[in-house]
């Protein structure tokens, strides 16, 4: 199992996140300020889906995730170590 601190640099992995409280629109996906979209905000909410991590910040325990769920458009978030899971290599 790969974890977050096991990851080696320079390969590319794809794990599954979640981000916590957000604003989420009609369809659950992230709405509000994190969205171009004029939808309004439905609810608070978590957020999980896949994506690729292409970085991480091992001293403020953070990564930096694209979104493979979003359409069209690149969506990269920032999430906290903890909020990750199910890392692949690719």
């Amino acid at each position: 199992m790969i974890t977050v601190e096991t990851m080696k640099t320079g390969k590319e992995y794809t794990c599954t996140f979640t981000l916590k409280n957000i604003p989420l629109d009609t369809f659950g996906r992230p709405g509000g300020m994190m969205s171009l979209a004029d939808i309004p905000i439905e609810k608070i909410g978590d957020y999980t889906s896949t994506g690729t991590i292409v970085a991480r910040d091992s001293k403020m325990k953070l990564l930096e995730v694209e979104d493979s769920k979003s359409d069209g458009q690149t969506k990269t978030y920032v999430v906290k170590f903890e909020n990750v899971e199910n890392i692949n290599a690719v």
